[in-house]
């Protein structure tokens, strides 16, 4: 049976009909058309479906849509302003950890969603944290390199 369940995403009010039961990530894919956000292993273990629900990051692989009624949802199409690059994608990018980019979306979201909450991470708290997330192309040393000129770029910001 279908039911409406009513968020915001990126930013944007809305209400979606969808089985109670459906995963976020397939809401997001399938129903909002916002394919940033991808499909790995449908076991919360890879990390490429991760986003961010109130202020945290969340995989949304096994997240039932129901759970999200009522909440805030970042996906990283809503990161960027227009063609400027949010500082953690920026950071991403020019550190060399993309090569094929399949995992960087969850990347960058557990990303956004730590340093959100705690500007002043740690070393070890980023990689602790970018330890939920397998990459097969580009190797770890890049990601955390990344994650550190992230870190920088938004203490920089502000």
């Amino acid at each position: 049976m279908l039911e409406k369940i009513s968020f915001t995403i990126n930013g944007k009010p809305t209400t979606v009909e969808a089985e109670a039961e459906m995963m976020v990530l397939d809401v997001i894919r399938e129903v909002l058309n916002l394919t940033g956000t991808k499909h790995g292993c449908d076991n919360s273990t890879c990390g490429t479906c991760t986003i961010v629900v109130n202020g945290k990051a969340v995989k949304s692989c096994n997240l039932p849509v129901k759970r999200i009624e009522g909440a805030d949802v970042l996906t990283v199409e809503g990161l960027a302003k227009g063609t400027e690059l949010h500082p953690i994608q920026k950071a991403i990018s020019e550190s060399g950890a993309i090569q094929c980019g399949f995992c960087t979306p969850g990347i960058v979201m557990e990303l956004y969603g730590l340093l959100e909450e705690k500007p002043e991470a740690s070393q070890t708290e980023m990689e602790t944290a970018l330890n939920k997330h397998l990459c097969r192309c580009t190797g770890y040393e890049p990601i955390r390199d990344g994650a550190l000129m992230a870190q920088k770029l938004l203490q920089e910001r502000k």
